[in-house]
This record gives C-alpha cells, sequence and structure tokens, in this order.
C-alpha cells in the first residue's frame, strides 16, 4: 500500500515536465511558421495579391515604394503582425483598421505625408516604438498617452507640432521622445510620471518654445536633454535635481539663466549654478509651489525611510527647510496635493 500511494507523488513532476515542454514546442512550431514579408524598394504604387497567408506574417516592409494608402482590408488580417516598416513612400493617412494590429511592437511610417494619426492608434497597445519623423502631423492623438502603456520610443521629429497632448506625460514606460524640429510652443506641465525617460530632445523648435516646466526636474531617470536653438531664456531651477544628466545641449538660446559664460563651463557648473539658485531663492513664486509639493511626495527630498534609513540629503533642496510653515500649510498649496488634483489623468496647472 505505501508504493501506491507514493506513485503519484513520484509522477506528478514527470507530468508537469512534459506538458511544459509540449506548451514550449508548441510556441516554437508557431514562430517557425510565422513569416517576414519583404517588398521594400520596389517602386510598388500599390500592393501585389499576397502569396501567403496574412495570419502569418510577423514582419511586413513596404519602405522606399510609392505607395499612395494601404487598404483597410489588408491591415484587419495582419492578426500576427509585430513589424510594421511603411517609411518613405507617399502616404496621406494611415488605415483605421490598423488598430487591429494588437501584436503590433515597432511602427515606421517616417518620410510620408501624413497629417494626422488614427485615433484607433491607441488599440496597438503591444506597441514598443513610434517612428513618425518627417511627415506633416500637426497634432497627436489626445489620449495617445492613457493606451500606449508599453510604448518605449516616441519620435516624431521634424512635423508641424504645436503641442504635445497633456496624455504624454503618462508614457511610463518611454525612454526617448524626439520632438525636435517643430512648431513646440510648450511642453506639458506634469512629466513626473516619465519615470523611465532617457532622453528628451526638444531641440530647434526655434522662435517657438520659450519656456521649460518645472517639472522637467522630477525626470530622474533622464540622461540626456536636448532643448538647443529655440528661444529659451530661463532653465528651471529644477534642472539641478536631475542626478543622472550627462548631456546638457542649450546652445542658441538667448540664455541669462545660467548666463552662457556659465554653459560653457560645463554641465557641472551649470548644475552647481542652479543648485545655487534654488538655495537662494528665499521666495517661492505661486507656479512653483506644485511643483516642490510633488518633489516631497516623490521622495526627492530629504525624509525618514522605511527601515529607519535617511535619503542623502542634497544641497539643493535645503530651501523646503526655510519655507514658513503657515505657507506650506495654506489652502492654496495643500489644495496643489489634493489627491484629486494629482491623479487626474486631465490634471493641468497654471
Amino acid at each position: 500500500m505505501d508504493m501506491f500511494q507514493l506513485q503519484p507523488v513520484h509522477l506528478q513532476p514527470m507530468v508537469v515536465k512534459m506538458d511544459m515542454r509540449k506548451r514550449e514546442k508548441t510556441k516554437s512550431m508557431e514562430k517557425e511558421r510565422l513569416q517576414v514579408m519583404d517588398l521594400s524598394g520596389m517602386s510598388l504604387d500599390s500592393l501585389p495579391k499576397p502569396s501567403l497567408d496574412l495570419a502569418t506574417i510577423c514582419k511586413l516592409d513596404l519602405s522606399n515604394n510609392n505607395l499612395q494608402d494601404i487598404p483597410e482590408s489588408l491591415t484587419a488580417r495582419l492578426l500576427n503582425l509585430e513589424v510594421l516598416d511603411v517609411r518613405s513612400n507617399q502616404l496621406k493617412s494611415l488605415p483605421n483598421s490598423i488598430g487591429c494590429l494588437s501584436k503590433l511592437k515597432v511602427l515606421n511610417v517616417s518620410g510620408n505625408f501624413i497629417q494626422i494619426l488614427p485615433k484607433t492608434i491607441e488599440n496597438c497597445r503591444a506597441l514598443e516604438e513610434l517612428n513618425a519623423n518627417f511627415n506633416k502631423l500637426t497634432m497627436l492623438p489626445d489620449t495617445i498617452g492613457f493606451e500606449l502603456i508599453n510604448l518605449k520610443k516616441l519620435s516624431v521629429n521634424s512635423n508641424k507640432l504645436m503641442f504635445l497632448p497633456s496624455s504624454t506625460s503618462h508614457l511610463t514606460s518611454l525612454k526617448v521622445l524626439d520632438a525636435r524640429l517643430n512648431c513646440l510652443r510648450a511642453l506639458p506641465e506634469d512629466l513626473e510620471n516619465l519615470i523611465n525617460l532617457e532622453t528628451l530632445n526638444v531641440s530647434q523648435n526655434f522662435q517657438y518654445l520659450e519656456t521649460l516646466p518645472y517639472s522637467i526636474g522630477l525626470l530622474l531617470s533622464l540622461v540626456e536633454l536636448d532643448v538647443s536653438y529655440n528661444k529659451i531664456k530661463t532653465l528651471p531651477e529644477s534642472i539641478s535635481c536631475l542626478k543622472k544628466l550627462q548631456k546638457l545641449s542649450v546652445e542658441g538660446n538667448p540664455l541669462t539663466c545660467p548666463p552662457m559664460e556659465v554653459v560653457e563651463q560645463g554641465l557641472h557648473v551649470v548644475m552647481e549654478y542652479m543648485h545655487h539658485k534654488i538655495n537662494t531663492s528665499h521666495e517661492t513664486p505661486k507656479k512653483k509651489r506644485w511643483w516642490i509639493g510633488k518633489m516631497v511626495k516623490c521622495g526627492t527630498f530629504n525624509k525618514e525611510m522605511g527601515s529607519g534609513n535617511k535619503r542623502p540629503e542634497h544641497v539643493g533642496y535645503n530651501m523646503l527647510k526655510q519655507q514658513n510653515i503657515n505657507g506650506l500649510a495654506s489652502p492654496g498649496f495643500m489644495g496643489m496635493l489634493s489627491p484629486l488634483r494629482i491623479f487626474s489623468p486631465r490634471r493641468s496647472f497654471g
């Protein structure tokens, strides 16, 4: 009896192991079945009738042709497509059925004449890279940031964008944002949710971009910041909080703070200058109050940690200690920290 009782205990791991092998083999067979279709550089005006099942295509390269449109029926049947490359064509729009591409990870539509991306692109929730450089985009879908939660790279340079939608600040997986050579008037105020952003390039918006939001100091993963060739006169003091910043490009701006003689001495001197500015500020302008509150909330200021350890104090944050307690507890300041205001997806600060 004892032997028979022990038998299932020995067999169970073997059954599980066999099931796992079977699943892995099935996945491997499915991957082998998926194919790459390369129709690039063939001077195509229209697409030929495909010789294989569209559902078996994982990568479709239609770049460097003369295509003026992509049929709705085509994209609707590309159920397993992960990469779509249609750069350097004559496209003026993308089909609405692009929203059917639930597995799409990379979309390259650069070098076309597209003015507006279809709102259905928000359904491509697996999308990790969107390249729409060198088009005629005047806007991006308003709620794009609420839906493309896996997006890591957004390249929209060389377009006609005047603003980035406020939802852009909710792209929490984003690592690279390239919006240079546009007509940007401003950046979204609440950038603090871009916790993984490493590269931000908003250079060459020339006579349009005059200021940067204070929340730029909450981009704690930022390594490279390029704001060159704009109309920026003053960098926000919060830049001194960017501990990982390695490259700062500000040339071509009419900068007065920091002055150019400071900029010319390199990033280290610029950061020290901005630290000094933040330490010697005795007044907190109204527009900065919400930013300071969020710095406290994000733990950037010195505070008690869970195990009794303290975060190393940053010399640029002493200003908080100099605040009058009545000022910090005022209804106006506390209103900025209310949960409804901070967590509202459409919040904005004037």
